[in-house]
């Protein structure tokens, strides 16, 4: 993986404290739109890790895939990458 490591790795770590804390939410049978903000926040740095990755690999695997005049593998990745963020 070529993203940040540490960056990558911070963000991963906060969202799974976030968790434990909507779990202790739930446990405590607090209030249904607390939980679901907690949800949206820790979805949040989700997608921002996320980001990072993808942007990592587009910056890298498919700069080199498409330098090597062989891009089609990665492009097929992308493609099916895109109709999972779009289902």
């Amino acid at each position: 993986m070529r993203a940040d490591h540490e960056q990558v790795s911070r963000l991963l770590k906060t969202a799974r404290g976030q968790i434990d804390g909507i779990l202790k939410m739930i446990e405590e049978d607090r209030y249904c739109m607390d939980v679901s903000n907690q949800l949206m926040a820790t979805q949040s740095i989700l997608k921002k890790a996320n980001r990072m990755v993808l942007a990592a690999h587009m910056d890298g695997c498919v700069r080199d895939a498409i330098e090597s005049g062989k891009p089609e593998e990665k492009m097929e990745e992308l493609a099916a990458l895109l109709d999972k963020l779009m289902s």
